[in-house]
């Protein structure tokens, strides 16, 4: 059971309205059209700045329509899915690069850091990828800080 954070009171809050909104999708009739195509909910920014929207995908009838949050510690893309998928999507996460394949197509992600791919992952639910990126932490030899 995750703890709500000291810096900011309201996590729970969200961490539970985040649980309710995934049982009501889960739960949706399949004969109704859900009005809701996907969500992502981010908590836990505590004292830092909240995440920015960094980047905007070209809605080209083939582009996939993508969104970029800069946050401190993660990099956070969500994009919509189209109706006729041809094969199961997926996130091409590299330490430099991101791409999103849906339907053989590759859609590249420009991002603002590198990241670690070990601890980055993507989930498909309702229509929309939700990736999550860890960001690589600074070394300071790669930085050029050394001894001398």
């Amino acid at each position: 059971m995750l703890m709500p954070s000291r810096e900011n009171p309201y996590d729970e809050f969200i961490r539970n309205l985040a649980r309710m909104v995934e049982d009501l999708l889960k739960n949706m009739p399949q004969d109704e059209t859900p009005h809701i195509i996907g969500c992502t909910i981010i908590t836990g920014n505590g004292p830092n700045p909240p995440p920015f929207l960094f980047n905007t995908g070209q809605q080209e009838e083939e582009e996939i329509s993508f969104e970029v949050i800069d946050a401190p510690d993660r990099v956070f893309v969500t994009a919509r899915l189209p109706v006729n998928l041809q094969s199961a999507p997926y996130a091409d996460i590299t330490p430099d690069s991101l791409h999103i394949v849906v339907n053989e197509r590759r859609t590249k992600v420009q991002l603002p850091c590198r990241v670690d791919v070990i601890h980055s992952f993507y989930q498909v639910r309702h229509g929309v990828i939700d990736i999550i990126l860890k960001k690589k932490p600074v070394n300071a030899a790669s930085a050029g800080i050394g001894s001398g």
